[in-house]
């Protein structure tokens, strides 16, 4: 029997591979999303709320949106209120995915307050090699643009640039392919679930102390418009 199977969606490319694999993987089925925010954006990507909503939307599936006093709450506050947003949501949930690439003991963080739950811990990506996974995620013909760029270790120019085989050959060698160091972050516009696709205008790039994010807005459209 499938189990139920949650995904924690940051609206990225991390995201979008680890539900393209779920969806296919006989063992589980996938009965939503879910992401946390702090002033109606996802923190890290900056994403707007509605644009997870539009994503979402083209993939036909409910996104439940938690809402975070502050980025960095502490762990107690973090896990209870992700737990608690979980068991209200109305969904039957037996499993709990996440997009994480390496065994740094993000795992074991996870499992501590999801397990206790009742839910099984679910990584489809962890510990495959991040080059193999970047050229996974092109050849699925998952679109995501770099919308959030660290400036301590990587230069604006690659903020609001597509993420593609061109730019992950240019970029420096001490940064990791899919940016699992936190040095880059991307927005999805178009994968296979997609029902559609994100059409993005872009505006300009804000620059905070340390990151720089392309700025957009954002609609839907359907395929016959690809």
């Amino acid at each position: 029997m499938k189990k139920n199977v949650i995904i924690s969606w940051s609206s990225g490319k991390d995201s979008a591979l680890t539900l393209e694999r779920l969806q296919k993987d006989p063992n589980y089925n996938v009965v939503g999303l879910y992401t946390s925010y702090v002033k109606h954006e996802v923190p890290f990507q900056a994403t707007p709320l509605y644009v997870l909503d539009l994503q979402a939307q083209l993939l036909r599936l409910p996104l439940i949106k938690i809402e975070l006093p502050e980025i960095f709450p502490s762990n107690d506050l973090y896990q209870s209120t992700i737990v608690k947003a979980l068991k209200q949501s109305h969904l039957t949930i037996d499993a709990v995915a996440f997009g994480d690439m390496f065994c740094n003991g993000i795992a074991e963080y996870r499992r501590s307050y999801i397990e206790p739950a009742g839910w099984e811990c679910v990584f489809p990506l962890m510990g495959e090699e991040t080059k193999q996974l970047a050229n996974e995620i092109n050849e699925r013909g998952i679109q995501t643009l770099v919308v959030t760029v660290d400036r301590d270790v990587l230069s604006e120019e690659f903020c609001g640039r597509w993420f593609n085989n061109t730019l992950i050959s240019e970029l420096p060698i001490s940064i990791d392919p899919c940016g699992e160091n936190g040095e880059f972050h991307t927005l999805v516009t178009h994968t296979e679930s997609f029902q559609g696709h994100l059409e993005l205008k872009l505006t300009h790039i804000e620059r905070g102390e340390r990151f720089s994010y392309q700025r957009y807005t954002a609609k839907r459209l359907p395929n016959n418009l690809l």
